[in-house]
């Protein structure tokens, strides 16, 4: 009977030591996707509101797929902000792989200042930097939201316009 208790008492210390092992793994243990602004299109211009159509190039570096729940984001053209919100998703991205998502935004440019017109109509001659972060929610048990931040230049598609 001795030896029963020394092998459960054994048992139940190895169970302990592994638990007490979860709690110092580190909070994030996602590697960190990869977002960047692919393309701006102008969809349409009117007097009160202009619809642009935001595309994203989304790259996940780890071995197994990433559902993504939402999307938050903020972008600045040429340091001035341009677009930000959140929009719930449905993108699953593939382990080790990549995937594109687009989201369609309506702005008021009469009441954002006249720089930022003049930013937006450039957009369609030259490129343009762009700063781009938010979170993207993952849709997995106890994963938090995960931050993404990416910088570059960008041509406005001003297609038909």
């Amino acid at each position: 009977m001795n030896y029963a208790r020394r092998i459960a008492a054994a048992a139940m210390l190895a169970a302990l030591a592994a638990l007490g092992g979860c709690a110092t793994l580190p909070e994030n243990i996602i590697g960190t996707p990869e977002v960047e602004l692919r393309d701006v299109q102008v969809l349409g211009l009117g007097f009160q509101s202009q619809t642009f159509l935001l595309s994203f190039d989304i790259s996940n570096p780890n071995p197994f797929p990433l559902p993504v729940s939402h999307v938050s984001y903020g972008v600045k053209l040429d340091g001035m902000r341009f677009a930000s919100g959140k929009t719930a998703s449905d993108i699953s991205v593939p382990a080790s792989g990549a995937t594109q998502f687009a989201i369609s935004v309506e702005l008021d440019l009469l009441t954002t200042a006249p720089r930022l017109l003049s930013v937006v109509r450039d957009a369609a001659r030259s490129e343009i930097p762009y700063e781009l972060e938010g979170q993207l929610g993952i849709d997995l048990p106890l994963t938090p939201p995960v931050s993404y931040h990416s910088s570059g230049a960008i041509r406005l598609d001003s297609r038909g316009f």
